[in-house]
């Protein structure tokens, strides 16, 4: 193994806070996965429930004004991810905008959808659905772990046929922690005629305008995650020249509104997360600066790969930290155990035996058969947190590898 990194130090904001103090989290429990639901900061919290109280406090002034609110919401933040507030609107998250764009398509029986087995799962289910309304195929491109752009580009050229319509590819991974090119293969596409959705839920703050380097007919993306914004934050963009045939997947009031303004309107639906999400750019922005965090989401999930993978090698048959291909700023995969998060099933187990048993929150995947722990690290991170799941966790791990093992011998 080469030796550890340089420990990094605890991160201190502008404002002399300890960056471990402007978040809510617990101080008993290790979060080694901000990548799944982010975490908000206080100065946010008290903004959004500001919003609530005020809501809550006189009904019929807030919800009438709520479109309002929205509109200057999305024009304060659209230019985060490199788009124009005309072709962006506010949804709930990844999923939600996947199936705004489901929805508003129209295939032919025997047409394809191309899809990778790094897809998020349930974005590759609402593919799955949107097939099945129209007697359209699934065409899964199989992509190497360590592939690089070129190779993932190529795969893509060999796959799309005269019957390919739609691609659903990720910008950056869920399971496997890594990017994909798609503005290549945006461009490939369309030279092909084929249209691209681009699942973009982990791009935002880890991609600098997201929107713009990710390509598309179609891009989404959260910003509950690195942006650290309330859950339930998330944006669609397009140019697409068929956007008037996006709803809401509420009809109400705005139904009449051209894109993006009918998605401004949601009915009594809680919007304090979109009219606070800008406050959360700006904070970090104001705290720390957004090119300075992905530098040190990068320098520390370094660090903690290398601790944990230290540790972990010993017990591995394989190399602990695998080759990516293509690293993202601030997740890493740590490679686990023979037998242990072969299959999501048994990765998502394993998340919850770690919270339950040591109380630690982190992330597992599987992949080709092989389970990862999934690392994820933000300004909040501390060194000692990788130490802490050394000591807390691979006991755990390796016990239940063991159990595992005996399992598939008995």
């Amino acid at each position: 193994m080469p030796p550890l990194p340089d420990r990094p130090a605890p991160v201190t904001l502008r404002s002399g806070i300890a960056a471990r103090d402007a978040w809510p989290l617990d101080p008993d429990v290790i979060h080694l996965n901000h990548g799944s639901f982010g975490a908000v900061m206080n100065e946010v919290v008290a903004i959004q429930d500001a919003l609530r109280l005020r809501g809550d406090r006189n009904p019929v002034d807030w919800f009438p004004r709520v479109p309002e609110m929205v509109g200057r919401s999305r024009e304060r933040i659209a230019g985060f991810v490199g788009a124009d507030p005309a072709d962006t609107a506010f949804v709930t998250n990844a999923s939600a905008a996947a199936t705004v764009v489901f929805n508003s398509l129209r295939l032919e029986a025997g047409d394809e959808i191309l899809v990778t087995d790094h897809g998020y799962g349930a974005i590759t289910m609402g593919a799955r659905r949107l097939a099945l309304r129209w007697g359209a195929r699934i065409v899964t491109v199989a992509l190497p772990l360590d592939a690089s752009e070129e190779e993932v580009v190529g795969r893509f050229d060999e796959a799309i046929t005269a019957r390919t319509r739609l691609i659903v590819v990720d910008q950056i991974t869920s399971p496997t922690a890594r990017y994909f090119p798609t503005r290549a293969i945006t461009e490939l596409a369309h030279r092909r005629g084929v249209r691209v959705l681009v699942d973009g839920a982990h791009a935002p703050g880890l991609v600098p305008d997201a929107a713009t380097a990710g390509g598309g007919d179609w891009w989404f993306g959260n910003l509950h995650k690195w942006p650290c914004a309330p859950r339930g934050s998330a944006l669609l963009v397009t140019q697409a020249p068929d956007r008037e045939d996006l709803w809401p997947l509420i009809d109400s009031w705005g139904g009449d509104d051209p894109w993006p303004l009918r998605f401004d309107s949601q009915g009594t639906a809680d919007a304090t997360a979109w009219i606070a999400a800008p406050d959360a750019i700006d904070v970090l922005e104001r705290e720390y600066g957004w090119e300075r965090t992905r530098e040190t989401m990068s320098e520390l999930a370094d660090y903690g790969a290398a601790v944990i993978g230290e540790a972990m090698s010993e017990h591995l048959s394989a190399p602990a930290a695998p080759d990516v291909g293509m690293p993202v700023a601030s997740m890493r995969l740590v490679r686990l155990p023979d037998g242990l998060g072969r299959r999501r099933e048994d990765a998502d187990e394993l998340r919850m035996q770690m919270i339950d048993r040591v109380g630690v929150e982190t992330a597992f995947t599987s992949f080709e058969g092989i389970g990862y722990l999934r690392l994820s690290a933000h300004l909040y991170t501390l060194p000692e947190d990788f130490h802490g799941f050394v000591d807390r966790c691979i006991p755990v791990i390796l016990e239940l590898a063991a159990e595992r093992r005996a399992g598939v011998l008995a």
